[in-house]
């Protein structure tokens, strides 16, 4: 362990990785009074304003608009679709992130009282920080906390040929000024989905590499509705196969697959999940194992000594809500002020395809594993007023997850035109254990695409 040394600056937190729960947790202690010190490598703010979920929404919506312009014919007469990705790559880089430009964050933390170091930070000893910057090492004594918020980086698989091509991550494909004419995605969990229903809208021939199926964690029947959809819409999804090896020839990608097959496109976007590297955060140097996948913390996110972690490392989900959710407990955890421990029987995520699958709680499947007693209920979206009205584009259902002998709501997933707005009704099921008797008993207003909810609880059971 480093000695501490003159130059050691003794403040009460450090937090390292400045996503926005890194951010949160900063800001908050910092407008607490205490002295407080975020550091961040790359980009204050993190992955999510940048390269992941308010970039690529923009996205979606931009090819979303494109989907609904090709139904005018019909819905409302006629129209001539012309793609055009210019707009999409000017929002983004002048609206989103600001050309991938922080100083609005900086300014925001350091407004609030913070310190913002840019630069890679590692403990190097219990309560103690280098973080290595562009001036060289910066040594900080944390006198209070040190809160852990290092996100997730885009996973490399070992792929033969791989890494000497230029491939894209969702950063390579969020920053493009031009979609591709061709592309295939290793990967069909959310990430791949996205992307492949985004530059298939714009006008790429895209084919899915997916080793088992679509959206592998979520309900198969929201996989199976988007496998439709994608064929309808011609995307290849190619299930259950690898890559095997991977050429560029300067200008073209050929994926050789497990089955033999090759397949060839302009682009190669790589959505094969994320990781974080613990050794680099030097978590060894108090206690916890470099070499897991993520770090363990209890009901207050603490994970040693001293030591917080946030965010998608503790394993509770890859999202920025799940991170903020984190954040405000481990503020009030560190401040002395908590009341509520971390809960997380009703953590939702919304998947932005088309349709939207949203879910919160648990699946049937692991609802059974859990060994509840299972009551499920389903309804159609396209059964509902609102969903025949919709016309073009209502592919989607609500799925219920229930516990029989509680009677309570442990789960439930809605696809549709606006699964995830539809969601957070369950959500609120979920999370307060409202009886189902009760919501059996609710008003749903109509027509509203929420009247799926009241026809999945008359088919509970």
């Amino acid at each position: 362990m480093p000695a501490e040394t003159p130059a050691t600056e003794s403040v009460d937190a450090v937090v390292i990785g400045m996503g926005p729960g890194g951010e949160a947790v900063a800001t908050e202690l910092a407008r607490a009074g205490l002295a407080v010190v975020g550091v961040e490598g790359r980009l204050l703010g993190g992955e999510c304003p940048y390269y992941a979920c308010v970039p690529t929404k923009m996205m979606v919506r931009a090819a979303e608009t494109l989907a609904e312009a090709r139904r005018v014919g019909t819905l409302a007469g006629s129209a001539q679709v012309h793609t055009d990705w210019a707009p999409v790559a000017k929002r983004i880089r002048d609206e989103a992130t600001d050309n991938w430009d922080d100083k609005v964050a900086v300014e925001r933390f350091e407004s609030a009282g913070g310190t913002f170091v840019r630069g890679w930070g590692r403990i190097t000893g219990p309560g103690q920080v280098r973080v290595d910057t562009a001036d060289g090492p910066r040594d900080f004594r944390a006198l209070r906390a040190i809160v852990l918020n290092p996100g997730t980086a885009p996973s490399v698989p070992p792929i033969e040929g791989l890494a000497d091509t230029p491939y894209w991550t969702n950063r390579e494909a969020v920053t493009t000024t031009e979609a591709p004419e061709s592309l295939i995605v290793l990967g069909g969990g959310p990430v791949g989905a996205e992307f492949a229903q985004i530059f298939s809208r714009f006008g790429a021939e895209v084919t899915m590499v997916v080793r088992s199926r679509l959206l592998p964690r979520a309900e198969p029947e929201a996989a199976d509705l988007l496998a439709k959809v994608f064929a309808e819409e011609s995307i290849s999804v190619r299930t259950g196969v690898e890559a095997t090896r991977i050429d560029h020839d300067g200008s073209y990608f050929t994926v050789r697959l497990s089955n033999g097959d090759p397949i060839r496109a302009q682009r190669l976007l790589v959505a094969a999940g994320r990781y974080t590297d613990l050794s680099a955060l030097g978590v060894g140097a108090i206690g916890l194992d470099e070499q897991a996948h993520g770090i363990r913390v209890d009901d207050r996110l603490r994970a040693a000594e001293g030591v917080w972690a946030i965010g998608d490392v503790t394993g509770h989900g890859a999202f920025t809500h799940m991170s903020m959710y984190q954040a405000r407990i481990a503020a009030a955890d560190i401040l002395g002020s908590l009341t509520e421990p971390a809960q997380y029987h009703a953590v939702p995520n919304v998947i932005f395809t088309e349709p939207e699958v949203g879910a919160v709680g648990m699946t049937e499947s692991q609802a059974r594993d859990a060994g509840l007693s299972v009551w499920t209920g389903r309804a159609e979206v396209p059964d509902s007023t609102r969903g025949w009205i919709h016309g073009p584009g209502n592919a989607g259902f609500v799925k219920l997850v229930a516990d029989a002998d509680r009677g309570i709501l442990v789960g439930a997933t809605s696809v549709g035109p606006v699964g995830g707005e539809v969601l957070s009704a369950l959500a609120v099921a979920v999370h307060a254990r409202v009886p189902v008797t009760t919501l059996r008993e609710m008003i749903y207003a109509y027509p509203t695409f929420h009247r799926a909810i009241e026809a999945a609880l008359a088919d509970l059971g």
